[in-house]
Protein backbone atom coordinates (compact mmCIF):
# COMPACT_ATOMS: atom_id res chain seq x y z
CA UNK A 1 0.00 0.00 0.00
CA UNK A 2 1.24 3.51 -0.80
CA UNK A 3 -0.70 5.17 2.04
CA UNK A 4 -0.37 4.39 5.73
CA UNK A 5 -2.60 1.46 6.78
CA UNK A 6 -5.50 2.45 9.01
CA UNK A 7 -5.34 0.27 12.12
CA UNK A 8 -7.54 -0.63 15.11
CA UNK A 9 -5.77 -2.00 18.21
CA UNK A 10 -7.66 -4.65 20.19
CA UNK A 11 -6.06 -5.68 23.50
CA UNK A 12 -7.37 -5.61 27.06
CA UNK A 13 -4.21 -4.00 28.45
CA UNK A 14 -4.23 -0.22 27.96
CA UNK A 15 -0.50 0.09 28.67
CA UNK A 16 0.25 -2.47 25.97
CA UNK A 17 -1.89 -0.59 23.44
CA UNK A 18 -0.05 2.60 24.37
CA UNK A 19 3.27 0.84 23.85
CA UNK A 20 2.22 -0.49 20.45
CA UNK A 21 1.17 3.01 19.36
CA UNK A 22 4.55 4.34 20.40
CA UNK A 23 6.46 1.52 18.65
CA UNK A 24 4.51 1.92 15.40
CA UNK A 25 4.93 5.70 15.40
CA UNK A 26 3.76 7.30 12.16
CA UNK A 27 4.15 4.10 10.10
CA UNK A 28 0.40 3.47 10.50
CA UNK A 29 -2.68 5.52 11.33
CA UNK A 30 -4.33 4.18 14.50
CA UNK A 31 -8.03 4.98 14.08
CA UNK A 32 -9.40 3.20 17.14
CA UNK A 33 -8.80 0.98 20.16
CA UNK A 34 -10.84 -1.61 22.05
CA UNK A 35 -10.35 -3.74 25.15
CA UNK A 36 -12.96 -6.49 24.75
CA UNK A 37 -15.06 -8.33 22.19
CA UNK A 38 -18.11 -6.07 22.26
CA UNK A 39 -16.24 -2.78 22.02
CA UNK A 40 -13.97 -4.23 19.33
CA UNK A 41 -16.91 -5.03 17.06
CA UNK A 42 -18.36 -1.56 17.65
CA UNK A 43 -15.08 0.26 16.91
CA UNK A 44 -14.27 -1.85 13.84
CA UNK A 45 -17.77 -1.30 12.47
CA UNK A 46 -17.49 2.44 13.00
CA UNK A 47 -13.97 2.94 11.58
CA UNK A 48 -13.66 0.20 8.90
CA UNK A 49 -9.86 -0.08 9.27
CA UNK A 50 -7.48 -1.71 6.82
CA UNK A 51 -6.04 -3.92 9.57
CA UNK A 52 -7.21 -4.99 13.03
CA UNK A 53 -4.34 -5.85 15.37
CA UNK A 54 -6.03 -8.43 17.57
CA UNK A 55 -5.19 -10.22 20.81
CA UNK A 56 -6.56 -13.77 20.92
CA UNK A 57 -7.72 -13.72 24.57
CA UNK A 58 -10.15 -10.95 25.45
CA UNK A 59 -12.78 -10.20 28.08
CA UNK A 60 -16.15 -11.34 26.78
CA UNK A 61 -14.74 -14.03 24.50
CA UNK A 62 -11.73 -14.40 22.25
CA UNK A 63 -10.13 -13.07 19.10
CA UNK A 64 -11.85 -15.49 16.78
CA UNK A 65 -15.22 -14.28 18.06
CA UNK A 66 -14.33 -10.75 16.91
CA UNK A 67 -13.30 -12.08 13.49
CA UNK A 68 -16.45 -14.16 13.08
CA UNK A 69 -18.82 -11.36 14.08
CA UNK A 70 -17.19 -8.81 11.82
CA UNK A 71 -17.12 -11.26 8.92
CA UNK A 72 -20.77 -12.15 9.47
CA UNK A 73 -21.62 -8.43 9.40
CA UNK A 74 -19.93 -8.09 6.01
CA UNK A 75 -17.12 -5.86 7.26
CA UNK A 76 -14.15 -5.91 4.90
CA UNK A 77 -11.00 -5.66 6.99
CA UNK A 78 -7.89 -7.75 7.60
CA UNK A 79 -7.10 -9.31 10.97
CA UNK A 80 -3.57 -9.79 12.26
CA UNK A 81 -3.36 -11.64 15.59
CA UNK A 82 -0.82 -10.25 18.06
CA UNK A 83 -0.55 -12.33 21.22
CA UNK A 84 1.79 -13.50 23.95
CA UNK A 85 0.46 -17.01 23.30
CA UNK A 86 2.28 -19.28 20.88
CA UNK A 87 0.00 -22.27 21.57
CA UNK A 88 -0.99 -24.19 18.45
CA UNK A 89 -4.67 -24.22 19.42
CA UNK A 90 -4.75 -20.40 19.64
CA UNK A 91 -2.96 -19.94 16.33
CA UNK A 92 -5.13 -22.42 14.45
CA UNK A 93 -8.41 -21.17 15.95
CA UNK A 94 -7.95 -17.54 14.92
CA UNK A 95 -6.61 -18.43 11.47
CA UNK A 96 -9.52 -20.75 10.83
CA UNK A 97 -11.84 -17.93 11.87
CA UNK A 98 -10.34 -15.78 9.10
CA UNK A 99 -7.26 -13.92 10.37
CA UNK A 100 -4.49 -13.36 7.77
CA UNK A 101 -1.58 -13.72 10.17
CA UNK A 102 -0.34 -14.31 13.70
CA UNK A 103 2.68 -12.78 15.39
CA UNK A 104 3.81 -12.92 19.00
CA UNK A 105 4.44 -9.98 21.31
CA UNK A 106 8.19 -10.54 21.16
CA UNK A 107 8.10 -8.87 17.73
CA UNK A 108 9.88 -5.52 17.33
CA UNK A 109 8.17 -2.29 16.34
CA UNK A 110 9.64 -2.19 12.81
CA UNK A 111 8.80 -5.88 12.29
CA UNK A 112 5.22 -5.28 13.41
CA UNK A 113 4.85 -2.29 11.11
CA UNK A 114 6.12 -4.42 8.23
CA UNK A 115 3.70 -7.25 9.15
CA UNK A 116 0.78 -4.79 9.16
CA UNK A 117 1.74 -3.42 5.73
CA UNK A 118 2.09 -6.94 4.35
CA UNK A 119 -1.29 -8.24 5.53
CA UNK A 120 -2.89 -5.00 4.37
CA UNK A 121 -1.41 -5.75 0.95
CA UNK A 122 -2.83 -9.28 0.90
CA UNK A 123 0.05 -11.36 2.28
CA UNK A 124 -0.22 -13.89 5.12
CA UNK A 125 2.28 -13.23 7.91
CA UNK A 126 3.40 -15.48 10.77
CA UNK A 127 6.14 -15.52 13.36
CA UNK A 128 8.61 -18.19 12.14
CA UNK A 129 7.75 -21.12 14.42
CA UNK A 130 4.00 -20.49 14.14
CA UNK A 131 3.86 -20.96 10.39
CA UNK A 132 4.47 -24.67 10.88
CA UNK A 133 1.34 -24.99 13.02
CA UNK A 134 -0.79 -23.55 10.26
CA UNK A 135 0.79 -25.65 7.52
CA UNK A 136 0.34 -28.82 9.59
CA UNK A 137 -3.26 -27.93 10.45
CA UNK A 138 -4.35 -27.39 6.87
CA UNK A 139 -2.37 -30.43 5.73
CA UNK A 140 -4.34 -32.52 8.21
CA UNK A 141 -1.42 -33.43 10.49
CA UNK A 142 -2.56 -35.69 13.36
CA UNK A 143 -0.21 -33.88 15.73
CA UNK A 144 -2.19 -30.65 15.53
CA UNK A 145 -4.89 -30.22 18.20
CA UNK A 146 -8.39 -30.03 16.79
CA UNK A 147 -10.16 -26.76 17.46
CA UNK A 148 -13.79 -27.45 18.30
CA UNK A 149 -16.82 -25.35 19.11
CA UNK A 150 -17.11 -26.78 22.64
CA UNK A 151 -13.66 -25.56 23.65
CA UNK A 152 -14.39 -22.16 22.11
CA UNK A 153 -17.26 -21.71 24.59
CA UNK A 154 -14.81 -21.54 27.48
CA UNK A 155 -13.04 -18.39 28.59
CA UNK A 156 -9.26 -18.41 28.99
CA UNK A 157 -9.61 -18.65 32.80
CA UNK A 158 -12.09 -21.51 32.49
CA UNK A 159 -9.62 -23.37 30.27
CA UNK A 160 -6.87 -22.89 32.87
CA UNK A 161 -9.12 -24.24 35.63
CA UNK A 162 -10.22 -27.11 33.40
CA UNK A 163 -6.64 -28.21 32.72
CA UNK A 164 -5.66 -28.16 36.40
CA UNK A 165 -8.78 -29.98 37.57
CA UNK A 166 -8.27 -32.60 34.85
CA UNK A 167 -4.69 -33.07 36.04
CA UNK A 168 -6.01 -34.02 39.48
CA UNK A 169 -5.51 -30.75 41.36
CA UNK A 170 -7.77 -30.15 44.36
CA UNK A 171 -9.80 -26.93 44.40
CA UNK A 172 -7.44 -25.42 46.99
CA UNK A 173 -4.44 -26.27 44.80
CA UNK A 174 -6.08 -24.69 41.75
CA UNK A 175 -6.84 -21.57 43.78
CA UNK A 176 -3.23 -21.31 44.93
CA UNK A 177 -1.86 -21.94 41.43
CA UNK A 178 -4.05 -19.27 39.79
CA UNK A 179 -4.10 -16.80 42.70
CA UNK A 180 -7.88 -16.90 43.01
CA UNK A 181 -10.26 -17.97 45.78
CA UNK A 182 -11.62 -21.50 46.22
CA UNK A 183 -15.11 -20.07 45.71
CA UNK A 184 -14.03 -18.65 42.36
CA UNK A 185 -12.60 -22.03 41.37
CA UNK A 186 -15.94 -23.66 42.24
CA UNK A 187 -17.75 -21.09 40.12
CA UNK A 188 -15.48 -21.71 37.14
CA UNK A 189 -15.82 -25.49 37.44
CA UNK A 190 -19.61 -25.19 37.55
CA UNK A 191 -19.52 -22.99 34.44
CA UNK A 192 -17.25 -25.44 32.60
CA UNK A 193 -19.47 -28.42 33.44
CA UNK A 194 -22.56 -26.50 32.33
CA UNK A 195 -21.07 -25.26 29.06
CA UNK A 196 -19.67 -28.68 28.14
CA UNK A 197 -22.78 -30.49 29.38
CA UNK A 198 -20.75 -32.73 31.70
CA UNK A 199 -21.92 -34.10 35.03
CA UNK A 200 -18.82 -34.49 37.17
CA UNK A 201 -15.07 -34.20 37.51
CA UNK A 202 -14.43 -37.66 36.04
CA UNK A 203 -16.28 -36.79 32.81
CA UNK A 204 -14.37 -33.50 32.67
CA UNK A 205 -11.04 -35.35 32.92
CA UNK A 206 -12.03 -37.76 30.14
CA UNK A 207 -13.17 -34.85 27.97
CA UNK A 208 -9.87 -32.99 28.46
CA UNK A 209 -7.80 -36.14 27.91
CA UNK A 210 -9.55 -36.93 24.64
CA UNK A 211 -8.60 -33.47 23.38
CA UNK A 212 -5.01 -33.68 24.65
CA UNK A 213 -5.49 -30.63 26.85
CA UNK A 214 -3.80 -32.05 29.94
Amino acid sequence: MTTRPRVVLVDDHRMFRTGVRAELGDSVEVVGEAADVESAVVVITATLPDVVLLDVHLPGGNGQEVVRRCTAAGIETTFLALSVSDAAEDVIAVIRAGARGYVTKSITGPELADAIRRVAGGDAVFSPRLAGFVLDAFAGSPDVPVVDSELDRLSQREREVLRLIARGYAYKEVARELFISVKTVETHVSAVLRKLQLSNRHELTVWATDRRLI
